[in-house]
């Protein structure tokens, strides 16, 4: 699994007009490439008048994943630029669909590229990008009486934290980044002199600033 990797955050989309032409981008962050090809489909359902729905996506650890469609534009002037756009932003795990309605104005080659870049661009705006965090779930168990120390500890440490569990002792769900993870339980124990019950749960991802 990856420490970390950009991507959107939610399905998004933002529209120019360049020379009288509509351009629409859309995006949505995507696991697999069924959910990317639905996503397409349902974008050319919802404008099936459009003149072109042309779209990219890229998926995988190691964006084992890429497609790109002209849907009837020139070749190389639509989805290219728009699978371009994504990875010159280093992101992963989307799919981007720009429509276009056409206004009446040929743009030529070099003003599609541009154009449809431009609405790849402002579909991951919309979507607003992030880094997602790869971080190790660490469940620790205290007494009561360690509680402000370890919860000023874990502050200053910079640690984020999840839900505290209040039964007849207090656990704390840490959430260090996971290639940090075994630094973290080492420096835990050591705080509380071992009297922590210290548990490691899964690997997850998480927007930074969670």
């Amino acid at each position: 699994m990856l420490e970390q990797y950009r991507t959107v955050r939610a399905p998004g989309s933002r529209e120019v007009v360049i020379r009288k032409s509509r351009f629409i981008g859309h995006v949505m962050p995507v696991e697999t490439e069924e959910e990317a090809v639905q996503f397409i489909e349902d974008i050319k359902k919802q404008h099936w008048n459009a003149t072109h729905n042309c779209s990219a996506y890229m998926i995988g650890e190691r964006d084992e994943i890429q497609r790109q469609s002209d849907d009837g534009e020139p070749s190389g002037t639509a989805g290219k630029p728009i699978l371009e756009v994504i990875r010159s932003q280093k992101v992963k795990n989307v799919a981007i669909v720009v429509t276009r309605y056409f206004g009446g104005i040929m743009l030529g080659a070099g003003g599609l590229i541009r154009a449809y870049s431009d609405g790849a661009v402002l579909a991951l705006e919309a979507g607003e990008v992030i880094t997602r965090v790869l971080r190790r779930e660490v469940f620790v168990e205290i007494e009561y009486t360690w509680l402000g120390k370890v919860e000023n500890a874990l502050r200053g440490r910079g640690i984020q934290t999840g839900e505290t569990l209040f039964t007849d002792k207090v656990t704390l769900l840490c959430l260090p980044r996971n290639d940090e993870g075994d630094a973290f339980i080492a420096w835990i124990t050591d705080l509380t002199g071992a009297q922590a019950q210290v548990t490691e749960g899964r690997r997850l991802y998480y927007s930074e600033g969670e």
